[in-house]
């Protein structure tokens, strides 16, 4: 029987936990790791579904947020002919706080 695979990339919701309001802020902490990834490279794991993650990179994840790989990423699998029943009912996805959520800035004329 076929399966149908998907997965949620959680990354900003883990930065928004940990009061990571930018992406920018995840620059250092993984050059820290040996991983240079440049700001637009950033910006696209953070707010983006990634295709491809070097192990690497999801280790260096892992080692920030003191999480395992299942904390970045969410896996929801069902049977094919299950799969628009299942649609309704929505993923298997672990809830983080809502109520910890990035600050707005406040820009102020001088």
């Amino acid at each position: 029987m076929k399966r149908k695979v998907d997965y949620t990339w959680r990354l900003a919701e883990l930065m928004a936990a940990r009061g990571m309001n930018t992406t920018t802020d995840l620059i250092p902490l993984l050059a820290e790791r040996d991983i240079t990834l440049s700001r637009p490279q950033v910006y696209r794991l953070v707010n983006q579904r990634p295709e491809r993650v070097s192990l690497q990179l999801m280790s260096a994840l892992c080692d920030i947020f003191g999480c395992g790989p299942d904390a970045l990423l969410t896996v929801t699998a069902v049977n094919a002919r299950e799969h628009h029943r299942a649609a309704n009912a929505g993923p298997n996805v672990m809830r983080l706080d809502r109520a910890v959520r990035p600050r707005r800035a406040n820009i102020l004329d001088e």
